[in-house]
């Protein structure tokens, strides 16, 4: 090496996705309706349909907020109402039309569908501390089966990505799907990422039906008044 020349150097640089990647922000809806034993939800398919609740109808405006000056090639809901409502106010700032995505809908809880759910966890039923202990949804009688609903959400996914290689989506889903979808990505426990907050993001980076983690539960836009957009 001369005395003039420069040295080599491989510096730390900031994460890229690879090319053809597709960056996924997997939205949970904000918070529903309250559950109550004299007025069940109504059911779509077999599943509890709650409407927002006026706090999670604020939510939806904080994260339209935080995602309206981020590049997005899509915008992607389930047929269950509280995930379209929570991305109206975001479809609005960015005039699209949100695509629905059916895989991407929350498990189904078989019997205790239409609010019982919640009724079951809060008085902490044995049924319930089975489910948390085996880490399994479907010791719930008639609930969908936890190999079924692993397959549909990563068919949901590989479904929107290949849609949009290369691109970044905002896909409004529900607790149960961002769960599995970071459970996959990692081989982690089954209920090891639940339940990201109401109106959180997580990030997951997809490729030839691989995925990585790039951000969990991002709250920022819900506990701060400035949060910094998504690049």
């Amino acid at each position: 090496m001369g005395e003039r020349d420069e040295p080599v150097e491989y510096r730390q640089k900031r994460y890229q996705p690879p090319e053809g990647a597709t960056e996924l922000l997997l939205i949970r809806h904000g918070a529903s309706a309250p559950a109550r034993p004299d007025a069940p939800f109504p059911l779509v398919d077999g599943q509890g349909d709650p409407e927002l609740a006026p706090e999670g109808r604020e939510q939806a405006d904080r994260v339209a907020e935080r995602l309206a000056s981020t590049r997005l090639d899509a915008v992607y809901v389930t047929p269950l109402r509280r995930t379209a409502q929570t991305a109206a106010p975001l479809a609005r700032k960015l005039g699209v039309e949100p695509r629905v995505e059916p895989a991407l809908r929350e498990v189904h809880l078989g019997e205790w569908e239409g609010g019982l759910f919640r009724k079951m966890v809060a008085e902490n039923d044995p049924v319930a501390q089975r489910m948390v202990a085996e880490e399994r949804w479907d010791v719930i009688p008639g609930a969908e089966s936890d190999e079924a609903f692993a397959e549909r959400v990563r068919e949901g996914l590989g479904r929107v990505a290949a849609a949009h290689p290369g691109g970044r989506v905002a896909i409004f889903t529900h607790g149960g799907v961002i769960g599995q979808a970071l459970a996959a990505a990692t081989g982690s426990r089954p209920f090891a990422f639940l339940t990201p907050d109401n109106g959180s993001i997580s990030v997951l980076v997809w490729m030839n039906g691989l995925s990585s983690i790039r951000g969990f539960n991002d709250v920022s836009h819900l506990d701060w008044s400035a949060p910094a957009p998504l690049s």
